[in-house]
């Protein structure tokens, strides 16, 4: 993609340079376009003008300089991901179980974002760099149903729908032992920050967090929960489900390792969101992972 450049003639004036451009410029961030005027690529009347505050006037003609997007320091992987749904704006992914959804620290190959860096070839520069946007995160070893922005519009939108509260996601887990009520909310603030081999705690000092769950089936010593969120809080569904005495199998940080598994049976089953752009109510769901449904299926043999 080659540098653009942007013109626009001001109709009104009184408005903040940054807040116009946003809104000029539809598919880019805010923070995107203060990062341009800040780094002198926003000329009005000809002259730079690099503070995001400054008040346009009737009649100025403002010149935008888009560079090129800097490429992602993260190379492309020919990875077998599974893509549920994909268009110009969007892709749904099935991430399976042990794979990072982004590079962190020193790994930097082997992630979901490796992988659709190589699937992807019309990504546009998401604040400036060509990347998948990562709405929000399944842990390495939680599996299911990701929404990934193609471009900073749908990233824009779809965070912020995230934040407030507008996509659903719904899970299904095996927890250690059997649940007595049949639904039931967990309401317990939690901290992150590493205490001895937990990086996540309960604790009243820490943000609020909210997890939904309804019994689908009982097995003796086991149960399969569905599980939703009202909050996003890292490790949030692990941690609570513990806490209330109901540790997830296979979840070797704060659940019970039985049955040699790899990690946790934590299962992104379903996700319900509005397309950013057709505005389009999309419901995607995914069967659960062999490993997960052999689990359920020796429990049903077990207890016959």
């Amino acid at each position: 993609m080659e540098e653009r450049h942007l013109t626009f003639r001001i109709r009104e004036e009184g408005e903040r340079l940054d807040s116009f451009l946003t809104r000029q410029m539809h598919r880019v961030s805010r923070s995107y376009v203060q990062e341009l005027i800040k780094s002198g690529k926003v000329l009005v009347n000809g002259e730079v003008k690099n503070k995001p505050s400054y008040k346009i006037k009737r009649d100025e003609i403002v010149e935008v300089i888009i560079p090129s997007p800097r490429k992602l320091d993260v190379e492309p992987e020919d990875l077998p991901i599974e893509i549920v749904y994909e268009d110009k704006d969007i892709i749904v992914v099935n991430k399976p179980q042990g794979m990072l959804t982004h590079p962190v620290g020193r790994q930097r190959t082997g992630t979901l974002v490796n992988a659709l860096l190589f699937h992807s070839k019309d990504l546009s520069g998401i604040g400036g760099v060509l990347r998948p946007g990562i709405v929000h995160r399944l842990d390495r070893d939680t599996s299911g149903l990701l929404i990934v922005a193609k471009n900073d519009f749908s990233h824009r939108i779809l965070s912020r729908n995230l934040k407030e509260r507008k996509i659903k996601r719904i899970y299904w887990t095996l927890v250690k032992g059997e649940v007595s009520e049949d639904e039931g909310e967990i309401e317990i603030p939690l901290l992150k920050g590493f205490t001895g081999k937990k990086l996540v705690t309960p604790s009243l000092r820490g943000k609020e967090a909210f997890t939904y769950f309804k019994v689908i089936e009982r097995f003796k010593g086991y149960t399969l929960l569905e599980v939703s969120l009202k909050t996003g809080r890292t490790h949030q569904i692990r941690v609570h489900l513990s806490y209330i005495g109901y540790p997830i199998v296979g979840d070797k940080m704060y659940g019970v390792s039985e049955f040699n598994l790899k990690g946790q049976l934590l299962h992104a089953k379903k996700i319900v969101f509005t397309h950013p752009r057709t505005k389009e109510l999309m419901s995607f769901e995914t069967p659960l992972p062999d490993y997960f449904r052999s689990v359920l299926e020796m429990l049903e043999k077990r207890d016959k």
